[in-house]
């Protein structure tokens, strides 16, 4: 929401019910039928979560952001539906993405979530709420929307390829971004991270530096792979710094901005796995 002094609050919108609630009184009842199994992976990810989502909502963005979208919050039911049906013990790998896109996470509150790959490949369901503001070129339709993110039918395509089922792939591997929010000026262009004013960039960050940390030890991961430049330096830079031992890795990210990744990101992608050995445990 807009403040008086035109600053852009992060607010959850309407699946969230902020209104009536406090932060802590809204993460308990966002965790209303998460298996109370403290040593659950699931749960202790999305407990990280929501105590990241009431950090960021004290946090205020100038221009050139003019709306904030997190999925997170509004997309909960479908989150959580992932997360509880693929975040489990054993797994050694996490593919590390920098924030949703508009037409992916933002629509399914799946990582890369391209709806196809999200409603037909891992079969994730659930309602989808709203932000508190929508852009008008950027309505949120969940399940229902019909525009595919090249992004995301990209990265999961390949891993159907590779994998056939979805628990030959989240049998070693789970996905998440660093950081959950969408940014978007007064047009609806999408802003990543990276383009926020500094301070503003730089207060998000270590809020999300920090659940990455969390998340890479409720995971019990030894390998952290970014999903492009961006991703993997700041995940490097992250858990060397709070001293997490993890291998941080990086493959080039599907994005159609990428001429390479548009020459075949999934040959590049596919030779890369292959190094780190990742590859041999999708096909075992």
């Amino acid at each position: 929401m807009l403040s008086e002094n035109g600053l852009h609050r992060v607010d959850g919108g309407d699946a969230g019910k902020q209104e009536t609630e406090g932060p802590e009184n809204h993460r308990v009842s966002m965790l209303a039928g998460v298996p109370h199994i403290p040593a659950e992976p699931a749960e202790r990810f999305l407990e990280a979560e929501l105590d990241l989502n009431v950090r960021l909502r004290t946090l205020t963005f100038g221009e050139p952001v003019r709306y904030t979208y997190n999925p997170i919050e509004y997309a909960w039911e479908t989150h959580r539906c992932y997360v509880q049906t693929y975040c489990q013990p054993g797994q050694s790998v996490l593919f590390l993405g920098m924030n949703p896109g508009p037409f992916g996470m933002a629509q399914t509150g799946v990582p890369f979530g391209e709806v196809n790959a999200v409603r037909d490949w891992l079969k994730i369901t659930g309602e989808v709420g709203h932000p508190p503001e929508e852009h008008p070129k950027r309505p949120i339709l969940g399940l229902a929307c019909t525009q595919s993110e090249v992004s995301g039918a990209r990265f999961w395509g390949f891993f159907r390829k590779q994998c056939g089922e979805p628990h030959n792939f989240f049998r070693h591997c789970f996905v998440h971004n660093l950081c959950p929010l969408i940014f978007m000026n007064h047009t609806g262009k999408n802003l990543t991270p990276p383009e926020l004013p500094a301070a503003e960039r730089d207060a998000l960050l270590r809020h999300c530096d920090t659940t990455l940390c969390q998340v890479v030890a409720a995971l019990g991961v030894s390998m952290v792979i970014g999903v492009g430049k961006v991703a993997e330096q700041r995940a490097r830079r992250a858990l060397s710094e709070a001293g997490v031992p993890v291998r941080v890795e990086g493959i080039l990210h599907p994005s159609p901005r990428s001429a390479q990744a548009n020459r075949g990101w999934e040959a590049v992608a596919r030779a890369k796995l292959e190094e780190l050995g990742v590859l041999s445990l999708l096909t075992t």
